[in-house]
């Protein structure tokens, strides 16, 4: 059963701001869009140290920058203890004028990998109440160290930059289809994922929790060494931090300067593609093969990686590009690639051509 864990006494006598409130208090004023002031947010809390010292730094703050905030949890089903976990966050948000949301997923629904499944159902869930509750800024408590993991992970599967410039400050959260509704109002989109505690780390999570005086459940499903994100965060981060102290941080940090540096030639590429076009395409999902292939291999890597990405939402690992490149060359025949979302990349002898398949069809 996971028992909430409540710190010392001795640690509710401290005052509550902190150098960590300092912090994140002057992070959100040089990037003000992150969280506007007066703005209503909507909390993912799990329960766990990294959402509730995210809780309560904001809880803190909220005098100073005028927010409201709304507080969601989400239960997988994939532990017993889950329903009683859910009522004590309640209770406890409840006991302090809080007002939280939680949702129980259907596990036996789950299909495919389960941390995916979860991970779609979380943030579906979160992008409907946001809409419900009037809500543009939905925060996770995503921090330097779970982005330092991804960047390894990434790194360990040969990603493209893209796949190391992950979990970025704020990105655009899908809105779930509404058959009552296909668009939703105006005012409410685009819904925004914003992540506010990426300058702190694991550790200081913890020591915000004690400090604050936060109760914290904790999720056995962490310890499972069956896992790659928890093997990475068990024994190669430590490692990394043993070496060179901090290194989560500046391998966060190097992350969102990658971030930064890809979308500058955004619109460059965006005007090399229409460049490239072949014939009237409205659409921009037809290129043209044989001036791309007069192209530099790095020009073609650049291009068909952005290309794909903004038609199909998802790009292509490294090997699987450099593999398409070469079924692309001059001297090669006609193909057709699988792609996601039930993308299809179509080439012939002079084009290239992205189609969807129809749902039921294909």
């Amino acid at each position: 059963m996971a028992e909430p864990i409540l710190p010392s006494e001795a640690s509710r006598t401290r005052a509550r701001w902190s150098a960590a409130h300092h912090r994140l208090h002057r992070h959100l004023r040089r990037h003000p869009e992150l969280l506007p002031a007066g703005a209503p947010l909507l909390l993912a809390i799990s329960g766990g140290q990294d959402s509730m010292a995210m809780l309560g730094l904001l809880r803190d703050l909220q005098p100073l920058h005028g927010w409201t905030l709304r507080l969601w949890h989400g239960d997988h089903g994939w532990r017993a203890e889950g329903c009683r976990q859910a009522e004590e966050l309640a209770a406890w948000a409840r006991a302090r004028g809080l007002v939280l949301n939680s949702e129980r997923a259907q596990p036996e629904a789950a299909i495919g990998n389960r941390e995916a499944w979860g991970r779609h159902w979380r943030y579906g869930c979160l992008a409907r109440q946001a809409l419900q509750l009037g809500c543009r800024h939905v925060l996770t408590a995503h921090t330097a160290s779970d982005r330092a993991e991804t960047v390894l992970l990434n790194l360990a599967r040969g990603s493209h930059r893209r796949g190391l410039a992950s979990l970025r400050a704020s990105r655009p959260l899908a809105c779930p289809p509404d058959p009552q509704q296909p668009d939703p109002p105006p005012a409410q989109k685009p819904l925004l994922l914003v992540r506010p505690l990426l300058p702190f780390t694991r550790a200081e999570t913890a020591a915000i929790c004690e400090q604050l005086a936060l109760p914290i459940w904790l999720d056995p499903s962490n310890d499972d060494a069956r896992l790659s994100r928890n093997r990475v965060r068990t024994a190669v981060l430590p490692v990394l931090e043993a070496l060179h102290p901090g290194a989560s941080l500046r391998i966060s940090a190097q992350a969102e300067r990658l971030a930064a540096e890809l979308e500058q030639p955004a619109e460059l590429l965006d005007l090399a593609l229409t460049a490239l076009a072949a014939g009237p395409d409205p659409d921009g999902t037809i290129l043209s093969r044989l001036a791309l292939q007069g192209l530099s291999a790095a020009g073609q890597r650049q291009l068909l990686l952005h290309w794909l990405e903004r038609h199909t939402g998802r790009g292509l690992e490294s090997q699987s590009l450099e593999l398409l490149l070469y079924r692309l060359g001059p001297h090669q025949g006609p193909g057709v690639l699988q792609l996601a979302n039930r993308w299809q990349l179509v080439w012939e002898r002079t084009t290239l051509r992205l189609i969807r398949a129809i749902e039921g069809h294909g």
